[in-house]
């Protein structure tokens, strides 16, 4: 599995988002990275209509989680911050 160094990391995850983007911002909403933790934890803010839907939990693990980890395996979890 390749090193990444945290640029080269930050720049795999927005280019991971973009391609998930549309489907939020069809609904109002839309993704920010915030951190990635040293234990390869993403942490992530949604907003827009997206921080209030009932269904973000679902949009983060089953969507954008799996979608990051599919891109790039060495990430190990997706969280979203308030």
């Amino acid at each position: 599995m390749e090193t990444l160094n945290r640029t080269e990391l930050e720049q795999k995850i927005e280019i991971a988002l973009n391609s998930m983007r549309p489907f939020l911002q069809a609904d109002g909403g839309d993704v920010e990275l915030v951190d990635i933790t040293d234990e390869m934890e993403v942490q992530l803010r949604l907003l827009g209509n997206c921080s209030s839907c009932s269904m973000s939990s679902m949009t983060m693990k089953a969507g954008i989680e799996n979608g990051l980890k599919s891109a790039i395996p060495q990430i190990t979890r997706v969280t979203a911050i308030v």
